[in-house]
Formats: structure tokens, C-alpha cells, sequence
């Protein structure tokens, strides 16, 4: 049996892909690591988003960022090293990955590490509407 969803509708054409993205992000979403976004919007009417993510313990290697098919993906990966002997570990290492969907038109400018802080900078600039008159041909 075929599930019925909003994007279904017969004047939603094209939007089938959207409805994928969502059900994949939902599946992902876990508490681990934490993270803000803060959003600004210039005068000439250009959105900047600042995605803050707590990494600490993570190394510069530990980390990788992919951007593809509107979809930002984080994932980290630390190894356990197995020449260090501890008397007691609370903190576990760990792995993580942490997806975002950008709509159209959204795209990642810049990523930085520091004090335990992964900041990546995305931006959406203002584009003018575009609406056009479309002559009809007669066969």
C-alpha cells in the first residue's frame, strides 16, 4: 500500500524529492552533539545562518563536512587509542553524524574549528522573483 502525503498532491509537481530528504533527516536526528543556529538578515536582504556544533575532544582530522544535493552532513570520528591506560574514562570516544537540509539557493561559504566549536557559515542571498509570460503555440 502506497503512503498518501501532503507532497503527493497533483499540483506539488517536482517536490518528491523533498518528501525523501525529510524522512532521512528524521531518521537522524539524535541529541548527540549538541548545536545552535542563529540566523541574520542583511539590509540588501541576504540570510546568513551561523551553525555552532559542540565537538570538543574532536581533532581537525576527526571532522568532516559534506555539502551535497542540498543536504549538510557533519560526521565525526575518533579513535580510541589503545596504548592509553585510564583509571577512570567518563568521556567515551565516539562517533556522530549531524544532517541539515538547506533549501535552494543556500549555500555553505565557510567551517571553522575552534575551542571545541565547529561554526559553519551559510549563506542565502536575496534573489529577484522571476515571472515571465509564456506563449501559447497553436498546432
Amino acid at each position: 500500500m502506497s503512503r498518501v502525503s501532503l507532497f503527493s498532491a497533483p499540483f506539488l509537481l517536482g517536490f518528491d524529492t523533498y518528501e525523501e530528504r525529510i524522512d532521512r533527516l528524521s531518521r537522524a536526528a539524535d541529541g548527540y552533539p549538541p548545536y545552535n543556529i542563529e540566523r541574520a538578515v542583511d539590509d540588501d536582504g541576504t540570510e546568513r545562518f551561523v551553525i555552532s556544533i559542540a565537538v570538543a575532544g574532536f581533532a581537525l582530522g576527526e571532522l568532516e563536512i559534506m555539502w551535497d544535493d542540498s543536504q549538510l552532513v557533519v560526521r565525526g570520528k575518533q579513535k580510541d587509542d589503545p596504548t592509553r591506560e585510564f583509571l577512570h574514562r567518563g568521556i567515551a570516544a565516539r562517533q556522530f553524524q549531524r544532517s541539515f537540509l538547506l533549501a535552494d539557493g543556500v549555500e555553505v561559504t565557510d567551517a571553522l574549528l575552534e575551542h571545541g566549536m565547529l561554526v559553519i557559515a551559510v549563506v542565502r542571498r536575496k534573489v529577484e522573483k522571476l515571472a515571465r509570460r509564456i506563449e501559447i503555440r497553436s498546432a
